[in-house]
């Protein structure tokens, strides 16, 4: 597995295994398809967006995890978010990412990052806790578009 920082060609692969995850449902907070262009801005090279890896198996993007910025969070946290293609979570590909974002996000100056998790996202949940995030805060009341009450944990890892 290669993990190497994402580029605005990645952006159509990248869209692809968000748009799978968020039909599958139940491990994002997305619950609307992204197009590439939006994927593009959202995590690879907006104004926003910190640092960007993915994980590329056999010449195809597996993985990918974004470090962006938060306004509601310090200028020295930065928002975490992780997808990695079903049937290859829990193998070590996140761990992979995270070694790699968390190096680019120290150097882009950051101390801590956030990530917040449905409370039902069981897999994400796990994921965050065995890399060393530690929760923060809670959302019990978080709801899904379609009213559906599901909660979230925000979680903190300090770089």
């Amino acid at each position: 597995m290669i993990i190497r920082p994402a580029t605005p060609a990645d952006a159509p692969a990248m869209a692809d295994l968000l748009n799978r995850i968020i039909a599958i449902g139940g491990t994002t907070a997305h619950q609307h398809p992204k197009p590439a262009e939006r994927v593009l801005v959202d995590y690879i090279d907006g104004p926003g967006t910190l640092t960007c890896m993915v994980a590329e198996l056999d010449g195809r993007v597996v993985g990918f995890q974004s470090v962006g910025r938060n306004p509601q969070l310090s200028a020295q946290t930065g928002d975490i978010g992780t997808f990695v293609e079903p049937g290859l979570q829990a193998k070590g590909t996140g761990a992979q990412l995270f070694a790699a974002t968390r190096a680019a996000a120290r150097a882009a100056g950051l101390r801590e990052l956030n990530a917040t998790i449905r409370a039902d996202n069981v897999p994400g949940l796990a994921y965050y806790g065995r890399i060393g995030f530690v929760d923060h805060a809670h959302d019990p009341d978080w709801a899904l578009n379609d009213g559906r009450v599901v909660g979230r944990v925000s979680r903190r890892f300090v770089l």
